[in-house]
């Protein structure tokens, strides 16, 4: 088999008792122990008004795991580009790139990241954007980041700040929809979230790659999948561990946000006969099982993809068995 990139997409996880200082400073001590594993990228996700998550904005937890970090890249997963202007988003990540050249990855999504109260309170009086705005918003966001203005444009004579000699890397999220298309008309690359869409996007890959538009950012198309992954030393182990992610899903689906449960907590309320998705179901939000198992089921959904690159998202209760999910599956790709 061959040998695959890997990634982690980091939500900053904040447990049932713990806080969201807790989930920072994991972030941190994450990244650390990423790093050192092999881990290539290292992307900050962003939610708003939530009890689970710690990460609201991406750039400012950038800042600090690249400063904790030497060689990996480290980036957004990713800015909710309809909450904010392209110039402001175009300078906080030039300003990223001007102290950790080489490093940044910019990624954008047009997910809302919260619920529609958080929404209006991210638009405070000027109103949202809607969805039919993303594909100029993302226009104008990498003329602005990469100088790619020409002269006829009406932006051409604002500049975004500093001025530096390289750009952040491009790349557009999705789960869905035209996110895609959007990533090949701009030459940017394009990362699929299955464990957030729950759905087989191979087709999408399929549909970015064929259309993709070389540009003065990236020659070729890139791609890869974000799945969502617990690994651990048996089957039975994993199983555990994940029961607290499906757990939380079921409450969020009920407006029940009280952070990540624990296993014991999960498994008494979902009773014993509960199993994470079977393997080898295309699409699957969550991968879990053994070392072995999880790597023959990446490797598969890579090869499915005809992805570059797998980004890694674990979330578990428990600090330990994250970190541990991680050093495992690193373990178990270079087999």
């Amino acid at each position: 088999m061959a040998k695959l990139k890997l990634g982690v997409v980091d939500q900053s996880p904040v447990r049932t008792g713990g806080t969201a200082a807790d989930a920072v400073r994991e972030t941190l001590e994450l990244a650390r122990i990423t790093e050192r594993l092999g881990y290539g990228r290292y992307w900050l996700a962003e939610h708003h008004s939530t009890n689970s998550f710690a990460g609201s904005s991406p750039a400012v937890l950038i800042a600090r795991v690249a400063a904790e970090t030497r060689t990996m890249r480290v980036g957004s997963g990713g800015v909710m580009l309809s909450h904010y202007s392209p110039l402001q988003v175009a300078e906080n990540f030039r300003m990223l790139e001007a102290l950790y050249p080489g490093r940044i990855d910019l990624g954008v999504g047009r997910a809302p990241g919260g619920d529609a109260r958080a929404t209006l309170a991210l638009a405070y009086g000027r109103g949202r954007l809607g969805a039919e705005h993303f594909p100029g918003q993302v226009q104008d966001l990498i003329g602005w980041a990469a100088d790619g203005f020409d002269d006829q444009h009406p932006w051409r004579r604002v500049r975004a700040m500093p001025r530096a000699t390289t750009v952040p890397e491009f790349w557009l999220l999705g789960s869905g929809g035209s996110s895609a298309l959007y990533a090949a008309e701009n030459g940017c690359g394009y990362s699929f979230a299955q464990f957030i869409s729950g759905q087989d996007g191979a087709s999408l890959v399929r549909q970015y790659q064929d259309a993709f538009r070389p540009s003065p950012w990236r020659a070729a198309p890139e791609a890869s999948v974000a799945l969502g992954v617990i690994c651990a030393e048996t089957e039975g182990e994993a199983h555990r561990l994940a029961s607290s992610l499906e757990l939380w899903n079921r409450r969020i689906m009920r407006g029940m946000d009280r952070g990540i449960p624990s296993p014991d907590e999960a498994m008494a309320e979902l009773g014993p006969g509960w199993r994470p998705p079977p393997l080898g179901q295309d699409g699957a939000r969550m991968i879990a099982g053994t070392p072995a198992q999880v790597r023959d089921e990446l490797h598969r959904v890579a090869a499915r993809y005809a992805a570059d690159e797998l980004m890694i998202v674990t979330v578990t209760h428990e600090w330990r068995a994250r970190a541990r999910s991680y050093e495992l599956v690193a373990e178990a790709m270079k087999e």
